[in-house]
């Protein structure tokens, strides 16, 4: 019997008050137009068919939703190549229409990393390798690594949720050597903090700071998937997890919803 577990983070229009800057709004979370029952769902009926409201069950309509300022980026979602630039490995950077959903569907295995996680810090690769050992094999080719920071303590609306401990471009560029092609964290972002990798910068001029993790795909191509939850539910390894993007066309990414399969 297969057993699948969610590793989906909600959305939530709500979400958008609880984040500490507004550009982050719309990652967590759309604005809502609500066609109500009794309302503008009603109201679209009666004008469809030229009926009364008291021609509808119990005078109600259907209830629909509007979804505005909703990013790609939004919730748990898939990163193409292309969110990292124009050209991964020396070839133009594939969109997530792109991707072949087979390539989305991978052997799995968790890193726990929470004993070296730093708020707004790097993650070592020391203990990346110490991670993989952890799970008593190697990383797949082509498989996917999922990053377990301990960002599940966390809320979203506590500020400690938006200070995530973060991948280097060193990090990255270790799991992809080792095979991973599906690239998957429990923090908001696969990098740094934003406002952690601008103050390095700022601090020492060195433009390595600058979103490394993501720019590392240029070299060697890889999805990132950023927002998952309930890595804690999961084994270290001996699943498979399926990434299922919406289908957007030539778009950097898609929400996606995240499932893994584990045979009991």
């Amino acid at each position: 019997m297969t057993r699948l577990i969610d590793l989906t983070y909600p959305i939530d229009p709500a979400f958008r008050d609880m984040v500490p800057l507004p550009e982050l709004a719309k990652i967590v979370g759309p604005t809502v137009e609500w066609a109500t029952h009794t309302g503008a769902g009603r109201d679209m009926l009666v004008s469809f068919f030229g009926c009364s409201p008291e021609d509808l069950p119990d005078g109600e309509g259907c209830a629909g939703e509007e979804l505005n300022s909703f990013g790609t980026h939004c919730g748990t979602h898939v990163d193409a190549p292309w969110h990292s630039g124009s050209v991964s490995e020396g070839k133009p950077a594939r969109k997530i229409s792109d991707i072949d959903l087979s390539e989305l569907y991978a052997p799995g295995m968790v890193l726990d990393v929470r004993e070296w996680a730093r708020p707004g810090e790097a993650i070592p690769v020391d203990a990346l390798k110490a991670a993989v050992a952890a799970t008593g094999r190697d990383i797949h080719s082509g498989g996917a690594v999922l990053i377990r920071t301990g960002q599940e303590q966390y809320p979203i609306s506590d500020l400690r949720y938006f200070n995530y401990p973060g991948m280097s471009a060193e990090g990255t560029r270790f799991l992809t050597d080792q095979g991973a092609k599906i690239l998957g964290t429990d923090g908001m972002g696969w990098d740094r903090p934003i406002p952690a990798m601008a103050k390095a910068y700022k601090e020492t001029g060195d433009r390595r700071h600058i979103w490394d993790g993501h720019y590392t795909i240029r070299d060697k191509e890889a999805f990132i998937v950023q927002q998952m939850d309930n890595l804690a539910a999961l084994p270290p390894s001996g699943f498979t997890v399926g990434f299922f993007p919406l289908k957007l066309i030539g778009m950097s990414a898609a929400p996606a919803r995240v499932i893994a399969f584990l045979d009991d």
